[in-house]
Formats: C-alpha cells, structure tokens, sequence
C-alpha cells in the first residue's frame, strides 16, 4: 500500500496546493487543486505537479508566448495582415500566394530532399485532401491543379447554390 505525500500547503511554480482532489483514473495518481497566483483555481496530478512540468494554470505559457512573439520581429511586422486571412471562397490567402522560400515556382508543389521526391498538398476544410509525393516536378503541379480545379470550384458551385 502506497503512502500518500503530503501536499497541502505546498507551493510549486505559481500554484499553492489547496487539497487533495480525487484520483486521475488513467495512471491512478492523486489530483490536487491549487490556487495559482493569477487567482485561476486549476486541478493537477500529483506526480505532474512535482515533477515540475506544471507550474501555473496556463498563464504563464501565455506570459512567455506572449513575450515571445512581440520580440519576434516576422511575426509582428504580420501581425494584423489580411493576408493571413481567407478569401470569400473561404481559402486561406496564403495558399494562394508564392512564398519567397518556395522554389518550385507553384504553390502547394515542393521538393523533399530527404526522399528525392516532389510533393503536391492542398488544404481544404482544415484537412489535407492532397498530400502526395511524385517521381518529378511535372506529376505534382499536375496533381496540385487537379485538386485546385476539384475543390476550388467546388466551393464556388456551393456558394452560387446556397446564395
């Protein structure tokens, strides 16, 4: 029988331990609830909370996030840009766009030097409906054509139905 460490009162990162809050039904370990210091009441597992991999309720990660990306000058000089949104088809601007890195010359068409192939992807609706790879450059801007012309219009015809 395993004796149960004493936790209450106990201060770990931005977190006080209040009490001792269940059991977690996967690995068996004890919950806590704590306290952070942001006021934020959270429950944690115990061997997590010792270990150190959890020391606030959240709001440190966003502090340092935060901290993060306003040093980051790429990402505030984007910050704001409508180019990062989606078009009135609902396809992310991005995609549409070549990005200086690209050296295929076609969006969504790169090539993976690890395995010495050209890969052809296409998001639509939050998933992947094209992610292939090809033996040359010519299959995979084909393949990336096809599934633009598939689902592009696709979405067109639904609006021209629905409006």
């Amino acid at each position: 029988m395993s004796r149960m460490i004493e936790m209450k009162g106990k201060q770990f990162g931005r977190l006080t331990v209040i009490r001792q809050n269940g059991q977690d039904p996967k690995n068996a370990d004890l919950l806590w609830e704590c306290r952070c210091s942001c006021g934020n009441i959270v429950t944690v597992d115990g061997a997590r909370l010792r270990g150190g991999y959890v020391r606030s309720c959240g709001c440190l990660r966003r502090e340092l996030a935060h901290e993060r990306y306003s040093q980051n000058e790429g990402f505030t000089r984007n910050m704001g840009n409508p180019e990062n949104l989606r078009n009135s088809d609902g396809i992310m601007v991005s995609s549409l766009k070549e990005s200086p890195r690209n050296t295929s010359g076609v969006v969504g068409v790169s090539y993976d030097k690890t395995t010495n192939r050209w890969l052809a992807r296409l998001m639509y609706g939050g998933r992947y409906v094209l992610l292939k790879s090809f033996d040359n450059k010519a299959e995979a801007i084909d393949a990336r054509k096809e599934a633009e012309k598939m689902y592009w219009h696709k979405t067109k015809v639904d609006k021209q139905i629905v409006g």
